[in-house]
């Protein structure tokens, strides 16, 4: 495969996830800093702190526990599909807990997203692969991890809409 791994695999081996308990109390301040990076992920520290009424120091610090706290990921992002990647949402279910099938597949590098979820799928999975072969292999591997009763791929043919700008919760 073409592409690095990508970070959030990388957050889930070192025993990181999303969360799973009440999220982090986020002030008017970590707010500002969240929406200028959703709107423009490279403007300065100096420009969000002159925006904010606030120090530059106070911008790096509160950037720094942001991104600590698994709240904030800065990063560029492309549609693989422009790219010439094939990429597709497969449904998993499992025997008893997804637990360990989730831990298995988050390991991988042509997995960008996966999630437990809760209705007629166990898992979703997002996953990007060279190739339609690629992409077999990827879903044959997946069918072939112990506590996997059948999966559901859903090939993608276009990418219509891909935000990530949803801001912060009130």
């Amino acid at each position: 495969m073409r592409r690095a791994a990508a970070q959030p695999a990388q957050a889930v081996l070192d025993g990181r996830r999303g969360a799973v308990s009440a999220p982090r109390r986020i002030d008017a301040l970590d707010q500002g800093i969240i929406q200028a990076l959703q709107a423009n992920g490279r403007e300065s520290f100096r420009a969000i702190a002159g925006r904010l009424g606030v120090s530059e120091a106070t911008i790096r610090a509160r950037y720094a526990r942001l991104c600590a706290d698994d709240i904030l990921q800065v990063v560029g992002v492309t549609n693989p599909l422009g790219l010439g990647f094939e990429q597709a949402l497969v449904g998993l279910k499992t025997t008893g807990s997804p637990g360990p099938v989730a831990d298995e597949i988050s390991s991988w590098a042509e997995a960008d997203y996966v999630v437990v979820t809760a209705g007629q799928y166990d898992l979703v999975v997002e996953v990007v692969a060279d190739d339609r072969r690629g992409l077999l292999e990827l879903t044959n591997r997946m069918r072939a991890l112990e506590g996997v009763v059948s999966t559901e791929t859903f090939l993608y043919l276009d990418l219509v809409k891909q935000l990530y700008d949803w801001g912060t919760h009130p």
